[in-house]
């Protein structure tokens, strides 16, 4: 038994789970784990997250995690998950918790997440896909209003101060494409000029960012990390995970993560009609919404993050030996058209369409990929 496991028993002996039923949950992208724990009628769910970066640091150099503002704790999941709550959102309950070696003992939100959903076309109990994206809709609504938090306490006397989605975090974020779709996909590395027209062109798209009031965003607001709750009522619909790397910036962020998602299609109609409904929802909140302000804000983000998603998958598949990733890469182009469509990006849209998507790699070329 490795020292960890025995400190996981530790753990939830002292919380009194440790006669539970344990079952791995698959794991996600990053350093953590997850568990199913069963005792009698209970249920829960384990978060195993050991501190760290999220992949080896060479010397001199910087984690990917920390450049990014990614966290390398338990600690922002705790104090966002707290805030949330706060707000009267759906975050899962901490029942017990060690901060020092990284365990949490969470609240069973259960199993229906909005992946699940969307692939038998509606609700555990019948309910129908617009009904569940208008419900997410006003989650956003609500968290957006209440504004961008100050420093979030944690529980243990210290406190998480929410990081700003920077220029630093839009550079590495826009530089993925260069660093691994081009090698890792097309074959070839981006030379020094590619590299500073490329810059230019989003240094120029980031007054649009930039434009509109500042939010907390969740990051990662799509459906792996939405679970629906068929029991709740309004708000308490929409079950929340997955919100430890947590932002303050623009509002139009979670949206295009939610309308826009990585992993399940989102139609074309169905994302016209949810951006309609999130527009419509803000300016009733707030006379000084501004629509054509959110769309300029919503297509550049949304292209800065298909952009970044066609960096990742290959990331993934290359660096880290999960290939299953790249499933998501046509979709993800998919969404980069759209988004592209804007007029503000008509620069960037020549530049995408000459260098990423003018030739299709053959598939078999790519050591790993599954397609």
């Amino acid at each position: 038994m490795s020292d960890r496991e025995e400190l996981l028993e530790a753990f939830l002996k002292t919380a009194g789970w440790g006669k539970a039923t344990r079952t791995f949950l698959q794991g996600d992208a990053s350093l953590r784990r997850y568990e199913r724990l069963k005792l009698n009628d209970k249920e829960a769910v384990l978060m195993d997250w050991p501190a760290g970066p999220d992949a080896p640091v060479a010397s001199g150099h910087s984690a990917y995690s920390k450049l990014a503002h990614l966290a390398e704790d338990v600690r922002p999941f705790v104090a966002v998950g707290n805030h949330l709550t706060g707000l009267g959102l759906r975050a899962p309950e901490i029942i017990a918790s060690d901060l020092v070696h990284g365990f949490l003992l969470l609240e069973d939100l259960g199993s229906a997440d909005f992946g699940s959903v969307i692939d038998k076309g509606q609700g555990p109990a019948g309910e129908a896909l617009d009904d569940m994206y208008r419900a997410g809709i006003d989650v956003l609504v609500a968290l957006q209003q209440a504004g961008a938090p100050g420093a979030l306490p944690v529980g243990d006397g210290s406190t998480h101060a929410v990081p700003f989605f920077d220029d630093g975090i839009y550079r590495i974020e826009t530089a993925m494409p260069l660093d691994w779709y081009l090698p890792v996909v097309m074959g070839r590395d981006a030379s020094a000029d590619l590299r500073a027209e490329y810059d230019t062109i989003w240094t120029a798209l980031w007054p649009l960012i930039e434009a509109g009031p500042r939010t907390l965003f969740l990051r990662d607001f799509h459906s792996p990390n939405i679970l629906w709750q068929p029991t709740g009522a309004g708000l308490d619909r929409i079950g929340l995970i997955d919100y430890q790397d947590a932002l303050i910036g623009s509002q139009a962020y979670d949206p295009v993560s939610f309308l826009q998602d990585a992993r399940k299609d989102v139609p074309a109609e169905r994302e016209t009609a949810m951006r309609a409904y999130y527009v419509a929802r803000m300016k009733s909140a707030d006379a000084s919404f501004d629509p054509q302000e959110f769309e300029a804000a919503y297509a550049v983000l949304g292209a800065e993050r298909a952009l970044r998603l066609m960096g990742l998958w290959p990331r993934l598949l290359k660096r880290d030996s999960k290939p299953h990733y790249m499933v998501h890469m046509a979709r993800t182009q998919d969404y980069l058209r759209r988004n592209l469509a804007h007029p503000a990006l008509s620069e960037l849209a020549g530049f995408v369409e000459k260098h990423f998507l003018n030739e299709a790699p053959t598939p078999g070329k790519i050591a790993g990929d599954p397609s």
